[in-house]
């Protein structure tokens, strides 16, 4: 297995409570990529070397993600909120030496990004979030549809430890299919990259912290979701999502992030839930004209 992001530094770096795996690389303004379920920071190797072109781009695990610290504690708990994985990130940017950065998450990643800005809003420059609208919306628009679609939302937020057993009897299955079914391209995934989410994810330890994931997206990010409703996202923001996906079928995208943002651009590009593996080169154009007007 060679390692798509060559030309990236690895480093680790100690949270309040956990420590975050980080490659790195380029000069230029800081620009922190975050990761989705079931990935790793490798799922932006079709982009992060002509990123880094432009930009220091940092590209971590998410803590229980990767190669990333899985702190265990009560079940259902505030360990994998986002607002405790937000500050992973704000932390890791500060020992990297710096205060403000553009943002761009995609999955999961992107829901750390959207607590992120609004937790801190003085360090995001600009915010991009991939194939998502907000946890909120999600469960308040619930239909059928959606709950056959976004099953592993109620699935994987079950009580502990449902299901941590179930997938931990055949989790490299488990991920595979959910590539396979998120995906709309055939051939999108590089086997070297699947072979790192695979080396991660099959381990007991990633299947409980990613279940801690969705326990918390449907728990306490919630209720900080409830506490901030009178609050918009301020910096310029940009919103992509996969033409053939769920997420452009089902929502009117940029409809429902104006009312979280004051400033919001997007469109969908080709493909389905894995942007930045399914359309690498739209994504990227995309991604660098919002980053540098």
């Amino acid at each position: 297995m060679s390692d798509l992001l060559d030309t990236f530094s690895r480093r680790t770096i100690v949270t309040p409570d956990t420590e975050i795996a980080v490659r790195v690389a380029g000069s230029g303004p800081p620009l922190l990529l975050l990761h989705g379920y079931p990935q790793t920071g490798m799922m932006w190797h079709r982009i992060a070397a002509q990123l880094a072109e432009r930009f220091t781009t940092v590209v971590p695990d998410l803590r229980g993600y990767g190669a990333s610290g899985k702190p265990n504690g009560a079940p259902g708990g505030s360990l994998y909120s986002k607002r405790a994985m937000a500050l992973d990130q704000v932390a890791v940017m500060r020992e990297l030496g710096f205060e403000r950065f553009a943002l761009v998450g995609h999955d999961r990643g992107a829901r750390v990004a959207h607590r992120l800005t609004l937790d801190h809003p003085d360090v995001v420059e600009r915010l991009a979030v991939l194939d998502i609208v907000p946890t909120r919306h999600v469960f308040e628009s619930a239909d059928q549809l959606l709950a056959r679609v976004y099953y592993h939302w109620f699935f994987l937020s079950q009580p502990f430890d449902l299901p941590e057993r179930l997938i931990g009897a055949d989790p490299e299955f488990y991920l595979r299919w959910a590539l396979r079914n998120w995906c709309a391209t055939p051939d999108a995934f590089h086997p070297d990259a699947v072979a790192e989410y695979v080396t991660s994810f099959v381990h007991p330890d990633t299947v409980h912290a990613t279940c801690e994931d969705y326990r918390a997206g449907a728990g306490v990010d919630l209720e900080h979701d409830e506490a901030d409703l009178h609050r918009r996202i301020e910096c310029p923001m940009l919103v992509l999502w996969g033409a053939q996906g769920f997420v452009g079928r089902a929502y009117d995208v940029l409809t429902v992030w104006r009312e979280r943002g004051t400033d919001v651009r997007g469109h969908s590009v080709r493909g389905g839930h894995f942007l930045p593996e399914e359309a690498p080169e739209e994504t990227l154009a995309a991604l660098l004209a919002f980053l540098t007007p």
